[in-house]
Formats: structure tokens, C-alpha cells, sequence
């Protein structure tokens, strides 16, 4: 038998038929409005002329009380007689009251549109000589967070990011972290970027800089050119401020490169990346120098007016006039860069240094000659070099880089395992084939991430393991889900052998670069991050694209971290100095060192730039030097002239020069 349905109650009813008496109109809603406020003012009136000490003693007079103070209270005005005139009265205070309310809604509605528009970042920037950022990826935070500090040591400055998204979502991204912007205001605005006027909003035209960044997606770079050609229609081809601009494809960079105009700077991602995973992979540890060298933070690539007393003194003399500045190279007064010259290379009248320092300002010449202990220098010596194991884990579009850099540059005999995955293919048909014989290229099938098949694998006897990234949007994951738990696998596997695996792996998000489970000889690269603290260093200092031209090209400069014991003798007590005059001594430049010590945890750890050229240490056998170096003009073979890239700006010299760091 059905459950009897309980009776509804009295209260129920009521609250239904007010719901269903409120959703007919408005008029029901004014009228039950109306109704609660008789329903308490008229009481409440009442009360007060019932309770007042001097109120009309006859019925009449009290009521005409109670209606008067209802009115006042109601806005209804306070007339009193006929009631033909109080329903006149009455209806002049309904109007009235409507006439209000309207205009408070208009003013209302309007403030709360204008803050909408406000708050979606569509007025224009109203600054001078602040930094444009154009464009939302992963470098983004790498950008703003270098142009910030940058900014910082002035006092004060603007940052100004435009680009296709929510305001309030990109300041609550850009400003996560503590004191993310300190004494420098960052500003947001949502616009096309390829649409001159939205691009208008942050006035770049009276800008210091402005930044192009790829975003995600196949046509991303198509996106780029685009945008470029957006500031070349708002501020023309010659005029403006530098623009630094990347792209993640190398069929893009003369499309780039012809938007920009004379006055950009194009980088490539993809390649850069490729040859910091290929130069980290052969020594550990370059990658976190090259972040301590290329941000804000502590010592970088400076171009610094010389002191007259060193016009007509040769490189070799002048590399050793600074306490704690190392000088890399020369700027002539013609523009053009000399790093490494050779010993007897004389700086000439209007040249410029270019220095690794901590601060700009001009330091006096000091002669550090007598800090050198010639007894404690290494003789030299050719370098042993043995054909290579790699094993690279994963496979994206970044892999081809990556295999014919390290064919171009290994010794014959070597050998390149591949893992690519479940989803991706062989890498034998997207490399060409091997024809002089240096690299053989082996593929195995499996997942990186399953025990089985890092055990299938000679894990310990490789030189070094490169784990590749995914690709955004490539599926359900996000791309460093499958890199973590790869080094997760690699982890455990260090662990139960107690021995260190050489590890470098590349990530998307530099937020993950603190969860990945690191063994203590390994490293990350985070995809797109050298590109972006280049970018920011050109923004802030256009001469010295130039300077990374050379510094980074396979044919002039290269960054190296070399075994301390090329310099100086294990075990000896000895001072930078030292180690600087035995560099020059070898064609190089030592700008810094990275201990590596019982107490050094991990292998990034100890990166010192600039030391004091008295400081003295004992070097011992697994210290390392960071030196800048230079090649010949063609070296021809491994890393020779093929190994070059492509310029960061148009010019008429022709030649390569890179965009990202050579193989040394």
C-alpha cells in the first residue's frame, strides 16, 4: 500500500504562492515591495506618534501623525486635507521616486561598465620609456619576471603585457609568487595582437623595448610574423623602439626577421633548445650557469666604456686589469664584436670592453698580475676524446635538432639509442641517414615510463640520458606529466643500483622544474628559457646582440664548463687569477667555476661568476671552469661549419650566427 502523502502546511503554501506571485512581473514585485513597506513603516510610525510625549491628543490628529511620518519616511511628501490631495501627493512622490531611482540606475550602470572596461584592460598605458610584452606562453613568466628585475634597481618602472586573454587571470598568473613585483608596476591589457589599435593600448611607440612571444599552437609563428607586421603598420619601418622577437621554427626566422625591420632582433626556441640539451647532456651543470649568467640577478654580459689608460694595451694585458670583472672581448667603435681575440689584439680609440660583471659602473684598472701562481699551472696537454653513448628517451619535433646536433658533432664510433614511446614512430624516417659513419642512431620500442623497459636498457653505461618533452595539447596529460614520471622511473632506478645516472631533461613549465625527482648528477632544461633571458638582456641592452652573436656562434665564442685540472693542479692551493692566466694561455676566457665537493649536494650547486681574482681555493679534480672560448672560422667536421645557425638580426656581412649555444 503507497505511503499517504503528508500533508502540506500552511507556511509551505505561503512560501509557494509568494515564489510564484514574485516570478509573474515586475508589477508583482513593486506590489509585494510596496507591501513590506507599509507592512513596516506604517506600524513603526504608529508607534512613534503613539509614544511621543506631544503628540495630538485626538484620534485625527494622530492619525494625520501617523501619515506624515509614513510619507517622510516613504518620500511620499507630507500633504495633508482632501484626500483627492493626498492622492495627488502621493503620486507626485511615486514619480519622483521613479525619476531617482532611474537616474541611480543609469549612474549605477554606468560605473559598473566602465570598471567592467577597466577591469578587462582596455584603456591605453599612459607611460614612457616602460617594456611591452606582446604575447602569453611559457616564457612569459621568464620574461617579465628578468624585465622586473631589471627594473628593480632604477626604483621604479612599468611592465605592460598585452595580449588575447583576461586581464584578471594574467595579473594573478604574473604576480603569484612574493614580492613578484615589488617596486615595479606591472600592467595588463586584453587585445587582438594583431590588430594595430588593440596593440595601440600599451603605446609602444614610446616604449624602451618591445617583446614578441610565440605563443602555443601550429600557427604560432604565423602569429608572430603577423604581429610584427602589426608594429610595423602603427609605428613604421625605421622608427620605434628594439623589438626582440622568437619564433620556434626556422622556416619562420627570415619572414620574422623582415617584419622586425633593422631595428628586431629574432631568436629561434627550438634550436636553442636543442643545443642546450645537447651541451648539457655532455657536461652537467651548464644549463643552471647559463641562468646565473644570463638574468639579473648577479653577474652578466655587460658592454662598459674602457678607461683611457688601457687604449693601445693588448687584450692579453687588459684581461688582467680587473679584480672582479673578467673581460671577454672587445666592441670597436665600428660596431663590431672581437670576443676572444687573440693575446696581442690591441683596443683601439672608441672601442668598448665587454665584460662578465655584477655592476656597470666603471671600475679603475687594477693590475691582478702579482695574484698569479705560475707554479700551480696545469702544462697543457692535448684532451682525451672517446666516441659517446646517448640515450634519449621521448621523441618531439625538437628530436631532429637534437639527433643531428649530436651527429654533426660526434667522434666516429658513436652511438644514439632512442626510446620514443608508445605514440611516436621510429626516428629513422624524420633524420636523414648517418653518411660519414660518427653516430649510429638505434631505435627500441617501449614506454619510458614502464620498469621493463629502462631495465631492458644499459642504463650505467651510457655517458648520458637526454629525456625529451611532450607536446602541448599532444593529449589528455599536460606535456611534463610524462618527463616527471620518466625521472621518476630513473630515480628509483639510482637509487636501487647506488650509482648517479648523468640526466638531462627538458620541461615546459618552469614550475616543474621543483617537482622533478633530480639524482645528483642531473639536470633540467626548461624549454624556451634561454631564449626568453636572451630576449630580455637584448631588450635592456640592444649592443649586445651583437656580443651574443659572437658569444653563442659555433664560429666565434662558445661557453664551455672544462675540468678544473686543464688550468691549475689538482690538489694545489691557487687563486683565480691563476686559472684566469692559464685560460688566456689556451685561447680561452675563465669567468667563473663550479665547485663540486663532498658537500656540493647536486651538480648545479656552487656555480660562482666573477670571483675576486685573489680569492684562493684548492681546485680539485671534479671542479669545473666556465669559459669563453673561441673557435676558428671553420673548423670543418664535428662542430664545424655545418654546426652553424642562423643570425639574430639581418645584415649585410653574411655568415651564421646563432641563436642558441654551440656544441663545445
Amino acid at each position: 500500500m503507497a505511503e499517504r502523502q503528508r500533508p502540506t502546511s500552511l507556511r509551505d503554501r505561503a512560501r509557494y504562492l509568494f515564489d510564484r506571485t514574485l516570478a509573474r512581473s515586475t508589477g508583482a514585485l513593486l506590489g509585494w515591495l510596496a507591501v513590506g513597506c507599509l507592512a513596516i513603516v506604517v506600524p513603526v510610525s504608529a508607534l512613534l506618534v503613539w509614544t511621543d510625549p506631544d503628540a495630538p491628543r485626538s484620534l485625527s490628529g494622530r492619525l494625520t501623525a501617523v501619515w506624515r511620518t509614513s510619507a517622510e519616511t516613504l518620500r511620499l511628501g507630507g500633504v495633508t486635507g482632501a484626500p483627492l490631495r493626498m492622492l495627488l501627493s502621493v503620486l507626485l512622490g511615486l514619480i519622483t521616486l521613479l525619476c531617482v531611482s532611474t537616474l541611480v540606475g543609469v549612474i549605477t550602470t554606468g560605473l559598473g561598465d566602465r570598471l567592467t572596461e577597466l577591469r578587462r584592460g582596455r584603456s591605453t598605458v599612459l607611460e614612457r620609456d616602460h617594456a611591452v610584452v606582446l604575447g602569453w606562453s611559457d616564457q612569459v613568466f621568464t620574461v617579465v619576471g628578468e624585465l622586473i628585475a631589471a627594473r628593480a634597481d632604477r626604483g621604479r618602472g612599468v611592465v605592460a603585457v598585452l595580449a588575447d586573454r583576461d586581464t584578471a587571470e594574467m595579473e594573478a598568473s604574473l604576480t603569484a609568487g612574493p614580492d613578484a613585483v615589488g617596486a615595479v608596476r606591472l600592467v595588463c591589457r586584453t587585445g587582438s595582437l594583431t590588430d594595430p589599435e588593440a596593440l595601440g593600448l600599451v603605446t609602444p611607440d614610446a616604449a624602451a623595448s618591445v617583446l614578441v612571444l610565440p605563443a602555443e599552437g601550429a600557427d604560432a609563428d604565423l602569429e608572430v610574423v603577423r604581429i610584427l607586421l602589426a608594429l610595423r603598420a602603427l609605428l613604421g619601418v625605421r622608427t620605434g623602439p628594439p623589438v626582440v622577437a622568437a619564433v620556434r621554427d626556422e622556416r619562420y626566422l627570415s619572414a620574422a626577421r623582415l617584419a622586425a625591420g633593422p631595428r628586431g632582433t629574432v631568436l629561434e626556441t627550438d634550436l636553442t633548445t636543442a643545443r642546450l640539451l645537447v651541451q648539457s647532456a655532455r657536461r652537467p651543470g651548464l644549463s643552471a650557469a647559463l641562468r646565473d649568467l644570463l638574468d639579473f640577478a648577479g653577474a652578466e654580459f655587460r658592454v662598459v666604456d674602457a678607461a683611457d689608460s688601457l687604449v693601445g694595451l693588448p687584450f692579453a694585458e687588459i684581461a688582467s686589469c680587473f679584480e672582479v670583472s673578467c673581460v671577454v672581448g672587445f666592441l670597436t667603435a665600428d660596431g663590431r664584436p672581437l670576443i676572444v681575440p687573440p693575446p696581442g689584439t690591441v683596443l683601439g680609440p672608441g672601442d668598448r670592453l665587454v665584460v662578465v660583471a655584477r655592476d656597470a659602473s666603471p671600475v679603475p684598472p687594477v693590475d691582478c698580475r702579482a695574484y698569479v701562481d705560475r707554479t700551480a699551472v696545469a702544462p697543457p696537454g692535448p684532451r682525451p676524446e672517446e666516441p659517446s653513448r646517448v640515450l634519449l628517451l621521448g621523441w618531439n619535433r625538437r628530436a631532429p635538432l637534437v639527433v643531428d646536433l649530436l651527429r654533426r658533432t660526434a667522434l666516429p664510433g658513436s652511438r644514439l639509442d632512442v626510446v620514443t614511446g608508445p605514440d611516436a614512430g621510429p626516428p629513422r624516417p624524420v633524420t636523414p641517414p648517418d653518411e660519414s659513419g660518427r653516430l649510429d642512431v638505434v631505435h627500441h620500442p617501449g614506454d619510458p615510463i614502464r620498469p621493463e623497459t629502462l631495465r631492458a636498457l644499459d642504463l650505467f653505461g651510457y655517458d648520458s640520458v637526454v629525456v625529451s618533452a611532450g607536446e602541448v595539447g599532444a593529449g589528455p596529460e599536460r606535456p611534463d606529466d610524462r618527463t616527471l614520471l620518466t625521472l621518476l622511473m630513473l630515480r628509483s632506478l639510482e637509487e636501487e643500483v647506488g650509482r648517479a645516472l648523468p640526466v638531462v631533461a627538458e620541461l615546459c613549465d618552469h614550475r616543474s622544474r621543483a617537482l622533478a625527482p633530480l639524482g645528483p648528477a642531473s639536470d633540467t632544461v626548461v624549454r624556451g628559457e634561454l631564449t626568453a633571458l636572451l630576449m630580455t638582456q637584448i631588450s635592456q641592452s640592444p649592443e649586445l646582440a651583437v656580443v651574443f652573436e659572437e658569444v653563442f656562434a659555433a664560429r666565434g665564442g662558445a661557453l664551455a664548463l672544462r675540468p678544473a685540472g686543464h688550468y691549475v693542479l689538482p690538489g694545489r692551493e691557487a687563486s683565480f687569477a691563476t686559472v684566469v692566466a692559464a685560460a688566456l694561455e689556451r685561447g680561452e676566457c675563465a669567468i667563473g667555476y663550479r665547485a663540486h665537493g663532498p658537500r656540493t649536494a647536486r651538480r648545479d650547486d656552487g656555480v660562482r661568476l666573477c670571483p675576486h681574482k685573489a680569492e684562493r681555493r684548492v681546485w680539485g679534480t671534479g671542479d669545473e671552469v666556465l669559459v669563453v672560448w673561441a673557435g676558428p672560422a671553420d673548423r670543418g667536421g664535428a662542430g664545424g661549419a655545418d654546426d652553424r645557425v642562423p643570425r639574430m638580426r639581418r645584415s649585410h656581412e653574411g655568415g651564421d650566427s646563432p641563436a642558441g649555444v654551440p656544441l663545445g
